[in-house]
């Protein structure tokens, strides 16, 4: 979640949504992300919106932090269902940050249950927390557990002290095997981010980190290139010199080392960045936003999606609390996309998922390009010929190249 906001239409304090929003709604998935905008240090490389002071003022505190998400749970159930969208169950519920995991296990729960309150979950929902390997304890994951999640992300990002210490993380390396056992044992199943091309990597630095990681048996890992964000500490010490640029050649190796290493152990890519050990066990709710599905955005800066009408809180953790205090929306703007913005970012998301974009669903120039594409090796050929557009591991390495090939001129 970048820390700046787009910009749109104002957003109506009452939070009702256009009548597009409940159209084919019955036969939409619903999610819900809940951010916790809290973390122990600032990582030198994070753009997002998150908050290192353990007191912000009145219901941005992390005290008072999880009332305030509650109060807009509450607002958005009420808004939905004045809004004319039907009842749905939540299939996925996510917590992410900052660091969850940080707010007390009690809070957490407290934020679940409410959900589970006013929306009930279907039958085998993915309920997940991310967490850093060091804000977690056997006892908090054991009463995640018995609250009703089902998997925890810890924030790995690497096996080697000097990686860590450029990208500002504060676990050690030996921590990782204790809290992966520790969520085993509460029941939960374990997903593990890594990140690759950090200033100072080596090809052999970042080999022991996916054999490291790997050698823990998760069910799950994501791999992501680092991006040096505008504004970040990062950047700037870049731009100072005194740490070395990012090159691409070198996340195009590491990225083809990943995946050789991954899928080795037995877990197979489902999204470019994603890697799980069955299709099961692949991130339900991201997958959700990957296809389009609708869910709603608890906490400041969250974004959510309903049926075309996108909407974002304001990012100051106070004046989320502020609107939700006074009974208002703390959605700082909105849009409604149009048919072919719909169709532009499904083409750009479901390209990139094994599971592949349906070619009728290009324009003419992208059935065009389709052409090219299996020529130059970037996607399958015999799974283009049944219509469908998969990448071959060289498209995923170009897969935003491949993308601006397909998309409407």
């Amino acid at each position: 979640m970048p820390s700046v906001l787009p910009l749109g239409d104002p957003a109506p304090s009452d939070g009702l949504l256009p009548a597009q929003a409940a159209d084919g709604a019955a036969g939409r998935g619903f999610g819900l992300y809940v951010h916790i905008p809290f973390c122990a240090v600032r990582c030198g490389y994070c753009d997002f919106n998150t908050y290192t002071a353990t007191e912000l003022g009145g219901g941005a505190s992390q005290d008072a932090y999880a009332s305030t998400a509650i109060a807009e749970v509450e607002f958005a159930a009420k808004a939905l269902k004045a809004s004319g969208l039907p009842d749905r169950r939540l299939g996925t519920v996510f917590f992410g940050g900052g660091t969850p995991t940080l707010l007390p296990a009690e809070d957490l729960a407290r934020i679940l249950t409410a959900s589970v309150r006013e929306w009930g979950l279907e039958p085998g929902a993915e309920v997940t927390t991310e967490a850093n390997p060091d804000s977690v304890t056997p006892e908090s994951l054991q009463l995640l557990a018995d609250a009703g999640f089902t998997r925890v992300s810890f924030g790995m990002q690497s096996a080697v002290p000097h990686v860590l210490k450029v990208l500002d993380r504060t676990h050690t390396p030996s921590r990782v095997p204790q809290v992966v056992q520790w969520a085993r044992d509460a029941g939960l199943a374990v997903s593990l981010d890594l990140i690759y091309g950090t200033p100072g990597e080596s090809l052999e630095d970042w080999r022991y980190s996916l054999e490291t990681a790997l050698s823990y048996g998760p069910d799950h890992i994501s791999a992501y290139a680092l991006i040096v964000e505008d504004g970040t500490k990062l950047a700037a010490q870049i731009r100072r010199g005194e740490v070395p640029g990012i090159d691409d050649d070198d996340h195009a190796d590491k990225y083809e080392l990943a995946d050789e290493l991954i899928s080795a152990a037995g877990l197979g890519w489902y999204e470019v960045s994603n890697w799980s050990r069955t299709p099961e066990q692949a991130c339900r709710h991201n997958l959700a936003y990957w296809r389009g599905d609708d869910w709603w955005g608890i906490g400041p800066g969250a974004h959510s999606h309903v049926g075309g009408v996108r909407w974002w809180n304001v990012k100051h953790p106070t004046a989320y609390a502020g609107r939700l205090a006074g009974g208002a929306s703390p959605a700082a703007g909105r849009e409604t996309l149009d048919a072919e913005t719909r169709n532009v970012e499904r083409v750009m998301l479901e390209a990139r998922l094994s599971s592949g974009l349906e070619v009728a669903a290009l324009g003419m120039s992208g059935r065009h390009a389709v052409a090219g594409l299996i020529a130059d090796g970037l996607v399958d050929p015999a799974l283009a010929f049944k219509g469908r557009l998969v990448l071959t591991l060289k498209g995923r390495l170009l897969a935003d190249a491949v993308v601006r090939r397909i998309l409407p001129d």
